[in-house]
């Protein structure tokens, strides 16, 4: 009688979690591919990445951690100051210093209830594609926490484009002072590598760093994480 109880449970969790994938699902075509490709898109082009409105989600399930994606999409923040792409929102500042964002240029991002939030989240960690990411590419060794930093601000430049503390750092990509709470360390290591493997035409350089630079810079990076920057 246990056993058939336990199976029964097991059954209707096994229901729930389906229910909870197709939900999303339907969630998603309702209200993300009108930004974001869920898809791998059938053609790469400059056209295509100048035209979308948000990044691509197709391999979302190898790049965020779950847990941040429930909760981002209850309370979205922002993570690219500039939005998906800076030239579209920048405006000029009347010959008194560099161009600035218009944040009326901006769309918020929709909330999403507690419940939308954890299918959406569920049905894009399901976004696995092979052949992107290597599983335990992350190699988790002790970094030099002062080295690392000078390797990520000032010996590669990250800061150009990206910010490693709240308004400190470049705004033309997605701000990292939040990224260990968001993004896989094994996707880090393989975008931090090779970005043209996500998208041949994206604007991050590949930096044709050796293995250990790598490992460094993605361990830095999994330490950003946004309790240690209240």
């Amino acid at each position: 009688m246990k056993a058939k109880h336990a199976l029964s449970a097991i059954a209707l969790a096994a229901a729930a979690l389906n229910g909870w994938a197709a939900g999303g699902q339907d969630l998603i075509k309702q209200q993300c591919v009108a930004c974001h490709a869920v898809t791998k898109p059938e053609k790469a082009s400059v056209d295509r990445l100048w035209e979308r409105k948000g990044p691509d989600l197709h391999y979302a399930g190898l790049k965020f951690n779950r847990d941040w994606m429930v909760g981002w999409l209850q309370n979205p923040t922002v993570i690219r100051a500039g939005g998906v792409l800076p030239p579209k929102s920048a405006k000029g500042a009347d010959g008194k210093g560099p161009d600035i964002i218009d944040a009326a240029q901006l769309a918020p991002h929709p909330k999403l209830s507690a419940a939308d939030a954890t299918a959406v989240a569920d049905a894009l960690m399901a976004l696995k594609p092979e052949g992107l990411v290597e599983k335990g590419a992350f190699k988790n060794e002790p970094v030099n926490a002062s080295f690392a930093s000078m390797l990520f601000s000032k010996l590669r430049g990250c800061t150009s484009c990206h910010s490693s503390k709240p308004n400190a750092g470049g705004i033309s990509g997605p701000e990292l002072y939040t990224a260990g709470d968001r993004l896989q360390p094994d996707y880090v290591v393989a975008y931090v590598k090779d970005p043209h493997k996500f998208d041949p035409h994206v604007w991050m350089p590949r930096l044709e760093l050796n293995d250990a630079d790598v490992q460094k810079l993605a361990g830095y990076i999994s330490t950003l994480k946004s309790a240690e920057k209240k």
